[in-house]
């Protein structure tokens, strides 16, 4: 069985470097500077312990693979891109093999489903950074990262057993869960933070508009009748398997939305965040203001290549207030 890794940046580098390490057939499906350096030599891959340097073979698009039918498929792109990848996958000769979608928010599944029958969700509880090409960083310890893995929409399968046996063979830990959904939107509720810490920075506090941001999330998954898990710190596993480490020499990222700030890539995943409780309350018929401004309010940034930590709370409340107003989140370019 080989795993194909559809995106090496943080997520999947780390976990294409786990498995590469522990004597896993791996390929992974890269582009631009990434591509290049994973071409020209091996995937660094630091973390608490120490460093690995793997060969991680890869290509720029899945049509120079041939696809076996015991290949297990993990996305680990970005939201934003799940679309185009998952067409030009179709295009490549993907078809019933285990999907797997290692991405953030609750969306990736359907649009998986759409077009493949056999589609899973895994939820990615892993501090894990793209800091250069050729280069990732996993913060984790004593394991790289903890992972709910279940069948969408629901139920378990083999291949859930198999990717979670994968995981542990590789200084990770796997859990199959019968309703991976249930913990994807527990994972939700924390991501919806990503674009505060983005715009606030790290450590600094996100106050009152992280706890509405939340309360409004509470309320549409209570509205359409769905559940979720709480994954976060107080979580028994979490504390006793995966702890934020220190690697020395390296300070953490970030979350996701900082590090796409950070790289310049002029697109967040806010939109599936965020935007995801705003499309479950509009759908029930009620309010998400906050959302809502946040969703704007990540468009903003990307756009304008806002440095992550440029806004004050200050400046967040009168942002806001503009917006409710009918005005425009508007920020002076980089």
């Amino acid at each position: 069985m080989r795993v194909v890794i559809y995106g090496v940046g943080a997520v999947g580098g780390v976990i294409g470097a786990a498995l590469a390490h522990a004597g896993h057939p791996v390929i992974g499906i890269a582009r631009g500077r990434q591509l290049e350096a994973l071409c020209a030599g091996p995937l660094r891959m630091r973390h608490p312990g120490g460093e690995v340097n793997v060969t991680l073979p890869c290509v720029e698009d899945p049509a120079q693979i041939t696809f076996r039918a015991d290949d297990v498929i993990l996305l680990t792109m970005k939201t934003q891109d799940t679309g185009p990848a998952l067409t030009r996958l179709r295009a490549a000769g993907g078809r019933d093999q285990a999907i797997f979608c290692l991405q953030n928010g609750i969306a990736n599944e359907r649009m998986a489903l759409r077009l493949f029958p056999n589609v899973h969700g895994v939820t990615v509880m892993m501090p894990a950074g793209f800091t250069e090409p050729g280069e990732v960083t996993g913060h984790g310890t004593p394991k790289l990262g903890l992972f709910d893995i279940g069948r969408y929409p629901q139920g378990s399968d083999a291949a859930d057993a198999t990717l979670a046996a994968l995981f542990d063979s590789a200084e990770m830990a796997g859990f199959v869960h019968s309703d991976v959904m249930a913990s994807k939107r527990g994972k939700l509720l924390m991501n919806i933070g990503n674009v505060l810490e983005a715009g606030l920075g790290q450590g600094v506090d996100k106050g009152a508009f992280m706890a509405r941001a939340k309360a409004e999330a509470i309320a549409a998954f209570k509205a359409a009748g769905l559940g979720w898990d709480d994954v976060g710190m107080q979580n028994p596993r979490r504390a006793a398997l995966m702890q934020t480490g220190k690697i020395s020499g390296t300070d953490r990222l970030g979350g996701s939305t900082t590090q796409s700030l950070l790289r310049g890539t002029g697109a967040v995943e806010t939109d599936y965040l965020n935007g995801e409780v705003v499309l479950i309350a509009r759908q029930q018929g009620i309010p998400a203001p906050v959302n809502s401004f946040l969703c704007d309010l990540g468009a903003e940034m990307a756009a304008r290549n806002t440095q992550p930590g440029s806004l004050s709370e200050d400046r967040l409340h009168r942002l806001f207030a503009v917006w409710e107003a009918g005005g425009d989140v508007s920020l002076p370019g980089s």
